[in-house]
């Protein structure tokens, strides 16, 4: 007698690497989505307007797709081979969040889950859908209720088997599969999540702000970051991995298989002056492949100066230099701000060396402003 459906999808997805796999319903009702419009209606998602606009259809896989019956949850192993924690002490050095050190997760993710639809299909002639990320689709919420783990004080998905580094993907299905029962809390009374963060990003245990958290500042956020965050970023040049990293049920957590997600040698720890001189084509060809990539340039290189104003080296100061004239206002913005922080008498002097007719005078506000 074969097994149960439910029993070999997970076979499926197990075969295809998979490093976890659960199902939960996904068309009963819930109360993310309900805390979803709380978290919008406090205007904690910042300047992510796509959270507001697609808030109806986030609120429930069925908002997205009526016929949805199920949800396979599959998880995906990223875990660093170092402590991630340990790059935030060499100050000249840029720190980037462990999920974007390797190939573009997105990639490898779906062209898993995409096989594993077409396996299921073929065996049951259901209809389905795949998401890794790129859809409104709450999939924490979702990998919580199918039991993958259980949504932390960080609001970030922990699991007693992997930790904190795995990547999620979901596959919805007109199916109805038997579903899983849901991964209780596991956090306790522990706060280290909660008192590592650098910004206070957390209002409430369970609750976020993105508008003070370092991955929404360093990756969302398009224009000057606020400066009541900039010292508190220190060398962190895109993301933040301090809530995951200090996370007791790391001890538990392997590094990652899929070679995909190895850190590439030139992203584990890149030294700032290096990623400053970069210009949009050699910012392109550093982080092909990579999710980095999507930031574009000159975001990132704010986010650069910002690092290098907060290392506390003078010998990077000629590193912005070139940056005080550069065409994007944001870039030159920061490294005002960084100038001043490393070197004041040396701000003074660039800042009288610009003050002449010819200067261009948006960059003489951002001086006289800096």
């Amino acid at each position: 007698m074969p097994d149960p459906l439910h029993i070999r999808v997970k076979h499926l997805a197990r075969s295809l690497g998979f490093d976890g796999v659960a199902i939960a319903r996904a068309d009963e009702p819930w109360q993310a989505g309900e805390r979803l419009e709380a978290f919008v209606d406090a205007g904690h998602h910042g300047s992510m307007e796509w959270m507001e606009t697609t808030l109806a259809r986030r609120k429930a896989p069925t908002a997205m797709w009526p016929d949805a019956k199920s949800a396979v949850v599959v998880a995906l192993n990223y875990g660093p081979d170092h402590d991630p924690l340990d790059t935030l002490q060499n100050t000249t050095l840029g720190n980037i969040s462990v999920y974007a050190r390797g190939r573009d997760y997105h990639d490898t993710l779906k062209k898993r889950l995409k096989q594993l639809a077409r396996d299921f299909v073929a065996e049951t002639g259901a209809e389905v859908k795949v998401f890794v990320d790129t859809a409104p689709l709450m999939e924490k919420p979702l990998a919580h209720k199918a039991g993958l783990g259980w949504q932390g004080k960080h609001t970030n998905l922990v699991s007693r088997e992997l930790g904190s580094w795995f990547f999620l993907g979901v596959m919805l299905t007109a199916a109805e599969l038997e579903p899983d029962t849901p991964e209780p809390d596991h956090c306790g009374s522990c706060r280290l999540c909660q008192e590592i963060c650098p910004t206070n990003a957390f209002p409430a245990p369970y609750k976020l702000d993105a508008r003070r958290c370092i991955s929404y500042l360093t990756i969302e956020h398009a224009g000057p970051i606020p400066e009541e965050f900039r010292a508190a970023m220190g060398n962190r040049i895109y993301g933040c991995d301090d809530c995951l990293a200090i996370c007791p049920w790391n001890k538990f957590a392997e590094t990652a298989k899929e070679s995909a997600f190895h850190a590439r040698a030139e992203l584990k720890a890149p030294g700032l002056d290096e990623l400053a001189a970069l210009d949009d084509a050699g910012f392109r060809e550093v982080f092909s492949g990579s999710p980095i990539k999507r930031i574009g340039r000159d975001r990132f290189v704010r986010n650069v100066c910002i690092a290098i104003g907060n290392s506390g080296d003078p010998g990077l100061i000629a590193s912005l230099l070139p940056l005080l004239d550069d065409p994007a206002p944001v870039v030159r913005g920061m490294a005002v701000w960084a100038l001043a922080r490393l070197d004041g008498a040396r701000f003074a002097k660039e800042k009288a060396a610009r003050m002449e007719p010819e200067t261009d005078p948006s960059v003489l506000a951002e001086w006289m402003t800096g």
